[in-house]
């Protein structure tokens, strides 16, 4: 296990690369701490894959330094800086039987055979594979296959970091829940550094004690799920983490209170901002829909099983509430938002508000 320090880490795809565009990775200064389990989240190009091939030793980074326990690995081979890696498709030996395909790493390093048959048997247990254990590798479903992939980075109890790059891509639905609650497990158990790369929410909310969202090759939020949802420090987080996304507003700040279009809205404090476009940003889950507020117009709703979204029109700007199944729907709806939901942001970051709490709702102005 080891902290991993990525010191000002910066790569292109190109020769001679001079401008930002040209950058799959702008910059990423950030650590993963020993024994933490981490996701890296973002839409296909982000960088994510890119960052986590620089941490394995696939990439060597065009700017910057890559630190182990804090030791310069930058120029290591993945196999010196001792890295386990799945990737998207699995990678096995398909001549060799389910056993001696997870056997494989810990021989190949000199683990004592009674070891070796331990770890084996435990993984695959882990794995749900104890009656295929004698069965080659070529005739198993993909999804198999990549189970002792997974299996394969988890038998090892000597690494440094396990990474993930999307492994559950070919995993049916239940199975990669299973999957996915049986590696929280075993980070529980074994404190394994673990940085999972994934495209979607919700295996990463899941999966990390720490979520890396990336966006066009750049870290614009670290924390918690909760912290994603509550506060979303750049508007890309607000609009990727969540179902349906944030609602982001252009609005006019005077003081403590925003305005969008006529409507006066309370803000919980005074924004501190320095120029730049302003929007409110509001989850669904915090805006209520009563006969008090902001009037709007319902533009449809959408029946998704435990509640609704209803999608309307405020002030000519595109709004989603979440309202109960049996919740009452007013023919004259309006609108008004809760406190802790809201968030102001400039130049699409999110800007402290300094004060006291102030009570807020929606009023025509």
């Amino acid at each position: 296990m080891a902290r991993i320090d990525l010191d000002h880490i910066r790569h292109s795809y190109l020769p001679n690369a001079t401008r930002e565009e040209h950058f799959a990775l702008r910059e990423v200064h950030h650590s993963f701490e020993d024994g933490g389990a981490y996701a890296l989240l973002g839409p296909s190009g982000c960088g994510k894959t890119t960052l986590l091939n620089i941490i394995s030793g696939l990439l060597k980074p065009s700017h910057g330094k890559l630190l182990f326990d804090g030791k310069d690995i930058t120029r290591l081979s993945t196999q010196e800086r001792n890295i386990a890696q799945v990737f998207q498709f699995p990678v096995i030996y398909d001549t060799m039987t389910v056993y001696d395909n997870l056997a494989f790493p810990l021989r190949n390093r000199g683990v004592p055979e009674a070891e070796v048959n331990h770890k084996v048997r435990e993984t695959l247990d882990m794995i749900d594979l104890v009656d295929w254990a004698k069965r080659k590798a070529r005739g198993l479903t993909a999804d198999q296959k990549q189970k002792i992939s997974l299996g394969r980075g988890l038998v090892r109890s000597d690494v440094n970091a396990i990474l993930f790059d999307e492994p559950l891509t070919v995993i049916d639905p239940h199975m990669k829940w299973v999957l996915r609650s049986q590696l929280k497990q075993l980070h529980r158990r074994y404190g394994h550094t673990m940085i999972y790369v994934t495209h979607d929410q919700t295996e990463a909310l899941t999966f990390a004690e720490h979520v890396v969202v990336m966006y066009d090759g750049q870290i614009v939020q670290i924390g918690t799920p909760a912290e994603l949802f509550e506060q979303p420090r750049h508007i890309f987080v607000g609009y990727f983490i969540g179902s349906p996304g944030m609602n982001f507003l252009p609005a006019e700040i005077e003081g403590r209170a925003a305005k969008i279009g006529g409507q006066r809205i309370e803000l919980p404090g005074a924004p501190a901002l320095n120029g730049g476009k302003v929007e409110l940003g509001i989850r669904p889950e915090y805006v209520r829909v009563g006969r008090e507020g902001m009037p709007v117009s319902i533009t449809r709703i959408d029946d998704v099983g435990r509640h609704k979204v209803l999608r309307a029109d405020l002030e000519g700007q595109a709004i989603a509430a979440i309202v109960g199944e049996d919740a009452e729907i007013p023919a004259e709806p309006r609108i008004r938002f809760e406190p802790a939901g809201i968030n102001i942001y400039a130049d699409s970051w999110r800007v402290e508000m300094q004060g006291g709490p102030a009570s807020h709702g929606g009023k025509g102005g």
